[in-house]
C-alpha cells in the first residue's frame, strides 16, 4: 500500500468513499445527514484537489483507493491567542471491508508527518459522537479532546 497526495485520477475512488462515510453519519444523525449523498460533488472535489491549503491524501492498493484523508491548513492567532499553524483533519475514511487492517493508522501517521514537515503546531479534528468506531480509532491514535461542542435540539 502506498500513501500519497490525491490526484485527479483518484476522484472516482474518493467519491465512492465519500458516499460510505456520509452513510455512516446519516445512520447516526439522520436529522443532519442525507443518506445517499456526498460531502463534495465531483466538480467540488476536482477543485479541492488543486487547492494547496486543503491537501487530500489517499491510501492505494495498486490503482484502488482504499482510504483517504482530507486536511485543511489553518492559521490562528493574534490578539490574546498565540500564533500557530494547525493541520485540521476534515475527513478520514477507510473502505468498508478493509477497516481494522491499519490503513487508517498509516494514513493518520502520514498526515502527522506532513504536518510536522510544514511546521504545524498540532493536528486537530472533530468526531461525531454517533460514530463510536471513529472515536475509538482516534482514542487509540492518542488524540485527546481539546474543546467540546455541545447542542440541544429544539
Amino acid at each position: 500500500m502506498e500513501i500519497l497526495r490525491a490526484g485527479i485520477g483518484d476522484v472516482k475512488g474518493i467519491l465512492e468513499l465519500l458516499l460510505q462515510v456520509n452513510n455512516v453519519h446519516a445512520e447516526g444523525r439522520p436529522d443532519l445527514f442525507v443518506k445517499g449523498e456526498r460531502k463534495y460533488s465531483e466538480s467540488e472535489l476536482r477543485a479541492l484537489l488543486q487547492d494547496d491549503s486543503r491537501p487530500v491524501f489517499v491510501a492505494k492498493e495498486g490503482c484502488v483507493v482504499v482510504g483517504y484523508c482530507f486536511c485543511v491548513i489553518e492559521r490562528y492567532g493574534g490578539g490574546n491567542m498565540v500564533e500557530r499553524t494547525t493541520l485540521y483533519i476534515d475527513d478520514l475514511c477507510v473502505r468498508e471491508g478493509l477497516r481494522g487492517q491499519s490503513i487508517g493508522s498509516r494514513l493518520y501517521e502520514h498526515v502527522l508527518a506532513f504536518g510536522r514537515s510544514i511546521g504545524c503546531y498540532n493536528v486537530t479534528l472533530n468526531v461525531w459522537e454517533c460514530n463510536e468506531a471513529a472515536r475509538r480509532f482516534y482514542d487509540r491514535m492518542g488524540l485527546k479532546p481539546y474543546k467540546t461542542g455541545m447542542e440541544i435540539i429544539l
